[in-house]
């Protein structure tokens, strides 16, 4: 399997996992290092992004991707994706979601980890 489609699987599972409320692999898809960048400017670590995600404070049901970029160099990668999101959020009501995420990953030795992220619309 080359970068482009094991980031791509990265990319399926992060989702998967999202809506799945699947701890242990949001654990193990994301570095330690990871920081989310929503798109109010607000910075959640890898550590507060799970827990907002099991605690309810994210609630994610469906991703539908339209658009999905790579560019690698065998040992980083930022990857740029467009979805349809089904989204509660913040307290908010369940919406459905334009989502643009542009993604940095680094690979180890346990595969490819997500480092950042930076949500927008669009």
């Amino acid at each position: 399997m080359d970068d482009r489609e094991s980031l791509r699987q990265l990319y399926d599972a992060m989702y998967a996992a999202m809506i799945a409320k699947d701890k242990a692999t949001l654990d193990r898809i994301h570095d330690d290092s990871f920081v989310l960048i929503h798109m109010t400017g607000m910075r959640q670590n890898k550590k507060a992004y799970i827990r907002a995600i099991l605690d309810g404070t994210l609630n994610y049901y469906s991703e539908r991707t339209e658009r999905f970029e790579v560019k690698s160099d065998g040992s980083q990668a930022e990857m740029r994706g467009n979805s349809i999101v089904s989204a509660a959020v913040f307290g908010g009501g369940r919406s459905t979601w334009r989502l643009a995420l542009r993604f940095r990953a680094k690979k180890t030795d346990a595969g490819w980890k997500l480092t950042r992220a930076e949500a927008s619309t669009w």
